[in-house]
């Protein structure tokens, strides 16, 4: 036991007094939120161009409101109030009529768009404010370069619909008075739900409900103990082939067992996992506390993050580490990298269906696999939508006893492989040492 934690604290020290340790430690989260810190710098960074649209109006109802309503949005939206900086383009419309050859006409401005002249165009059908049968009369198409994610189809569409629903009720003479209150969009507030104060008793107001507890919370956790898994457990496989293959293992097992330097090198990986997660933690804290989002922080979440983070790391090290003694060089270490990222990697896969809908069988299913439970229990448990109790505490136990019989397996495995040389892991090598020992 005591020759187990030398090697362990060795592996520990070295590790966390490499420089690339610490560089690879402050930069995964920079390069895992890259996207988001990326999106908010560049958020007041848009196009502010003017947009040009062709509206081709078959229906002769619409063309005038959308000049109208480009008008008033380019002298309200288009200018920040304070600075006078522009930070929107201008909607310019422009009338077209049609032409017999339909497609000809689209060719035509098509080409426009291409060239650059305009930013697209717009082909209203005729039946627009009375649909019937025929589909073609009855389309709205919009035509620009990436029109699927074009802001100004969105603006379009709301504009238009609401346009021909005041027309149609103007045809059915409601007063233009009752058109503004009939028309009137009110948003559904998202809310949690109403508690008790336990210190008080008083009744306490339903919470507003947010992205950030739904998604960005349960996606964080997920994400970091991925990273954990990797930076603790799966570096075990090349860590232990470059030993083997450099001879050093054989020279540490004149004093020690091969269990023995398979737990060491297994608790140093661990150890570092624990302090990372640990120092992210604890800066996560501080970075929401700063930004005055305190009151997102899961502090009930913490604990199940990190037993299962601990026991996570422990499972897949012990099995790598058995796997990295059957390599002989870093072209054997390659073909079973993919092999034992793959229990790591599928989580990721069902990550959003199982924090969207925590409660289906699926996702309960998926959890309670002990390769999977780490990162999915985790996530399901820190949404905001609340799983059974009995859940995370049979999917720890399910974790418990893989990890112990990872151990054991991989204990059998690493005693054969570290000194065995020129034989390639073959999986029918792997269960002959496994159940021979």
């Amino acid at each position: 036991m005591y020759k187990t934690f030398i090697i362990a604290r060795m592996e520990y020290l070295s590790t966390l007094k490499s420089k690339s340790f610490v560089i690879i430690m402050l930069m995964a989260p920079i390069i895992m939120s890259g996207s988001g810190l990326t999106m908010k710098l560049l958020e007041n960074k848009v196009d502010t161009t003017d947009k040009k649209i062709a509206v081709i109006d078959r229906s002769g109802v619409i063309i005038e409101h959308l000049v109208e309503a480009a008008k008033t949005r380019n002298e309200s939206e288009m200018f920040d109030e304070e600075s006078g900086k522009k930070i929107k383009p201008a909607y310019i419309f422009e009338s077209v009529e049609p032409a017999e050859n339909q497609q000809s006409q689209q060719l035509e401005l098509s080409d426009q768009v291409r060239n650059g002249s305009l930013h697209g165009f717009l082909d209203i059908g005729s039946d627009v404010l009375h649909p019937g049968e025929n589909q073609e009369t009855r389309r709205i198409t919009y035509h620009s370069k990436n029109s699927s994610i074009d802001q100004v189809r969105y603006w379009l569409q709301s504009r238009i619909n609401i346009q021909l629903r005041r027309l149609r009720l103007a045809e059915v003479e409601v007063e233009e008075s009752v058109i503004d209150d009939v028309l009137t969009w009110l948003d559904t507030e998202a809310l949690g739900l109403t508690s008790i104060d336990e210190e008080t008793g008083d009744i306490k107001d339903a919470q507003r409900s947010s992205e950030i507890q739904s998604i960005l919370i349960p996606v964080i956790f997920g994400m970091i103990m991925y990273l954990l898994i990797l930076m603790g457990s799966i570096s075990q496989l090349q860590s232990v082939m470059e030993e083997k293959s450099q001879r050093i293992a054989e020279v540490l097992l004149g004093s020690v067992k091969p269990f023995e330097l398979m737990m060491g090198k297994l608790g140093g990986g661990v150890g570092i996992a624990m302090t990372v997660s640990l120092f992210y933690v604890i800066l996560a804290v501080i970075a929401v506390n700063y930004w005055g989002y305190e009151e997102f922080i899961p502090y009930a979440v913490l604990p199940w993050f990190f037993v299962f983070t601990f026991f996570a790391i422990v499972m897949f090290g012990a099995i790598n580490a058995a796997l990295g003694a059957t390599c002989n060089d870093p072209k054997d270490a390659q073909s079973m990298t993919f092999p034992a990222l793959l229990p790591v990697i599928i989580p990721l896969f069902v990550m959003i269906p199982v924090i969207q809908q925590p409660l289906t069988g699926f996702a309960t299913g998926m959890s309670l696999f002990p390769l999977f439970t780490p990162m999915l229990m985790t996530m399901r448990v820190a949404t905001p939508t609340g799983i059974p109790m009995w859940q995370p505490w049979v999917g720890l136990a399910g974790v418990i006893i893989f990890a112990l019989f990872f151990i054991w397996v991989g204990g059998r495995i690493f005693r054969v492989g570290i000194l065995m040389q020129g034989q390639p892991p073959k999986l029918s090598n792997l269960i002959r040492w496994a159940i021979k020992g």
